[in-house]
């Protein structure tokens, strides 16, 4: 067996035994969600909401980007916006990097 052989067998058993421990995370998480839905739902909302301040998308399958809904009370008037930021620090969106 060459030493090309030998690192593609590796990789192999590697990829495979990680597929068998990620569908035994996935199945171990589903019976989570359905026995804790309430606690599952309001998990997953503090990730989705964490993602979206390190500036990470959460995309369907299609590449498109889900609508955010903003649940937060405001003293301001509907349609009015306060920035967050002062005007003049930049928006890391805007910096070339990594989405």
């Amino acid at each position: 067996m060459t030493e090309t052989d030998r690192r593609i067998a590796s990789a192999k058993k590697q990829a495979v035994s990680y597929r068998n421990y990620r569908r035994a995370r996935d199945r171990a998480l589903s019976r989570l969600a359905n026995a804790y839905p309430d606690t599952y739902k309001q998990l997953l909302e503090e990730e989705k909401a964490f993602d979206e301040q390190q500036g990470k998308k959460w995309v369907d399958i299609d590449g498109s980007t889900n609508p955010v809904v903003d649940i937060r009370t405001s003293t301001s008037t509907p349609g009015s916006r306060t920035p967050n930021k002062s005007s003049n620090q930049r928006d890391e969106s805007y910096n070339g990097g990594k989405a």
